[in-house]
């Protein structure tokens, strides 16, 4: 059974890789016209698909833009993680 302290540090985690996925994507938009490789991005995921049940609809979905900066933002938030 997985602790408090194991399932807190999940959500750490996953704050600290959202925000250094967010500041390297902020960076992409703000450094991309003047450095045009940074745009590049390698597209993640599937399409959206739609399960419609009459009742309710469900749609799944997941898509990514992995770029230069934004990947560096990763990887910084998952050091700045292993550093606390």
């Amino acid at each position: 059974m997985p602790s408090y302290k194991s399932a807190k540090n999940f959500w750490i985690l996953a704050a600290l890789l959202l925000i250094g996925g967010l500041a390297g994507s902020a960076a992409t938009d703000a450094l991309g016209p003047h450095v045009p490789f940074l745009k590049s991005a390698a597209r993640i995921g599937f399409d959206p698909v739609t399960l419609d049940l009459r009742f309710m609809t469900l749609t799944l979905g997941f898509r990514m833009g992995l770029g230069v900066l934004t990947a560096l933002g990763l990887i910084i938030g998952y050091w700045v993680y292993r550093k606390l």
